[in-house]
C-alpha cells in the first residue's frame, strides 16, 4: 500500500512538473502576440485563411509539415517559417514565443 501511494505521488508530481514546464508563458499575453498571427491564421474556427487554422492545434497529432505537434516542433515553425510563412525568429522575443505557445495550448 505504501509503495502504491509513493508511486502515485511521484506520478502526480511528474505530471504537475511537466505542465508547469510546458506552460511557462502567459496565455493572455500570448493572445496579444497572436494578433500578428491572426492576419494569416484563425484561432476561433477551423477555416483556413492564408495559413491553416490554429484552433485546437495541440489536439492534432501532426503539423502540416508532417511533424508531431509539440512545443518544440511548433516553435521550430515559428522560428523558421516555411510554406509562405515568414520566420519570426528575430521578430518575437523568447518571452513572446513562450506566451504565444501558452495561448496556442489554450485555443
Amino acid at each position: 500500500m505504501r509503495k502504491t501511494a509513493l508511486l502515485l505521488t511521484a506520478v502526480v508530481a511528474l505530471v504537475a512538473f511537466t505542465a508547469i514546464a510546458r506552460n511557462k508563458g502567459d496565455m493572455e499575453q500570448g493572445k496579444k502576440v497572436f494578433e500578428q498571427c491572426a492576419v494569416c491564421h484563425n484561432a476561433d474556427n477551423a477555416e483556413t485563411k492564408v495559413g491553416p487554422s490554429l484552433k485546437g492545434l495541440f489536439q492534432h497529432k501532426k503539423l502540416k509539415n508532417g511533424k508531431s505537434v509539440s512545443d518544440e516542433s511548433v516553435l521550430a515553425v515559428i522560428n523558421s517559417g516555411g510554406g509562405g510563412m515568414p520566420s519570426f525568429a528575430s521578430t518575437l522575443s523568447e518571452e513572446e514565443k513562450d506566451n504565444l505557445l501558452a495561448y496556442l495550448h489554450a485555443i
